[in-house]
């Protein structure tokens, strides 16, 4: 008999068997632990979309301040070559 037969009794066993009992509190916990994951999960969300806007707010206040499209005016006067 090899191993695969052998995992493959003992599985057949264990499904053949009356389900293990289930602890009473369980799904009390399992809703608890659910809905704190839940809130946790939208919280993190939520801070996420706060730090986007916020990070589109400060670009679009910086550009519309410093103007980078805009070519800055030149410091000196260009050469006269044809004159």
């Amino acid at each position: 008999m090899s191993q695969h037969e052998r995992k493959e009794m003992v599985v057949r066993r264990l499904l053949e068997g009356a389900p293990p009992p289930v602890p009473p509190g369980l799904c009390a916990d399992a809703v608890r632990r659910g809905g704190r994951m839940l809130r946790r999960r939208s919280a993190a969300r939520r801070l996420g979309w706060l730090l986007l806007v916020a990070a589109v707010v400060a670009f679009a206040v910086w550009a519309s301040l410093a103007q980078p499209w805009v070519e800055p005016p030149s410091q000196t006067t260009p050469p006269l070559t044809r004159w």
